[in-house]
């Protein structure tokens, strides 16, 4: 009998240690990495995961549905604790969600809602301020004229948010006559190549376009490209978001005339954070002061603050805080 006790009892210190020692495994799907702020996301995330002790397997769907539906599958099998997901479509993600919370893991919807589920939590920027931001700096610059308004992909929820807080500045000045907006399209991809088709095709009619909002900066720069041939870039004015390179060069050749630098190292070790804690049966953060309505359920969220970039402010902002380093601008 001894020996028996003596045998269960080493085995159970064994299995103590083997749980102690276990990490953590976090899925992070990613939708693209085309756009440069995303690269940063997966870097950051990733070293967060690596600093608490947690593995990363990290997969790229490429802005395909059917391709990251596989590879949420693929990540199971693989044995992931939870997922953290930045979903290509809004809605589609759903099944991605259902089939996670089948096997009992975990999802983080990541910057980008999943739209009618219930997800397990949600971390991004209040991407309504977001707007806010940009239309009422561009308002108090030129409160008066033509508006074009370029949306980001109809399959990322933020695109709809970001509209609605452009239009709670600007709907007060529409319907003062002080603002017409002349176009008010979404695009397919957050694609450059269509910011840049539908703005020429605007100007090809237009000559008095005051002012550009564009989902974010690869949209902005499109937009940029046809005004530059038109040799009106610098006359009207131009707000991005995501603080990429390429809009911190613009911004200082005069020809953007802000951006939007969303807090990206606090959102992915946020998620990582969040993550580990639910792999460790804790519940993701702290300060889970709200919860947004997805369509069907109230997510509990973390939204971070989002701050205003212009030509006066860039060394206070992006250079300080080591998101762009001062000889990239320059370069």
């Amino acid at each position: 009998m001894k020996n028996i006790s003596k045998i269960i009892g080493t085995l159970l210190i064994l299995l103590l240690i083997v749980s102690c020692t276990t990490k953590p495994k976090v899925g992070f799907l990613m939708d693209s990495i085309e756009n440069e702020r995303w690269k940063k996301d997966k870097v950051l995330f990733e070293q967060k995961m690596r600093e608490l002790g947690g593995k990363t397997v990290i997969k790229i769907s490429d802005s395909d549905t059917e391709k990251q539906f596989k590879l949420a599958q693929e990540m199971l099998l693989e044995g992931v604790d939870v997922l953290v997901l930045i979903p290509s479509d809004l809605y589609d993600a759903k099944r991605i969600v259902d089939l996670y919370h089948k096997n009992d893991k975990p999802v983080i919807s990541y910057d980008r809602l999943v739209r009618n589920c219930n997800v397990d939590f949600y971390i991004s920027t209040d991407n309504i301020d977001v707007g806010e931001l940009q239309a009422n700096y561009l308002t108090k610059i030129c409160p008066v004229g033509k508006y074009m308004l370029i949306g980001g992909a109809t399959t990322d929820y933020n695109a709809y948010l970001l509209h609605l807080g452009w239009m709670n500045i600007l709907q007060p000045l529409i319907d003062k006559g002080d603002i017409t907006i002349i176009n008010d399209e979404y695009t397919k991809d957050w694609s450059a190549d269509e910011a840049y088709t539908i703005t020429k095709q605007i100007l090809s009619t237009e000559n008095d376009l005051r002012a550009i909002i564009a989902g974010n900066d690869a949209l902005a720069n499109g937009a940029i490209k046809a005004l530059k041939e038109k040799k009106i870039n610098g006359e009207t004015l131009v707000a991005g978001q995501d603080a990429n390179i390429d809009a911190i060069r613009n911004i200082v050749a005069g020809d953007q005339t802000i951006t939007i630098y969303k807090p990206i190292a606090s959102m992915a070790h946020s998620a990582a954070q969040a993550a580990y804690n639910l792999a460790n049966g804790d519940n993701p953060a702290s300060n889970m002061s709200i919860t947004i309505n997805n369509g069907s359920h109230l997510i509990p969220s973390l939204l971070l603050k989002a701050q205003l970039v212009n030509k006066q402010n860039i060394k206070m902002t992006v250079v300080s805080e080591g998101f762009v380093a001062e000889q990239e601008i320059f370069e």
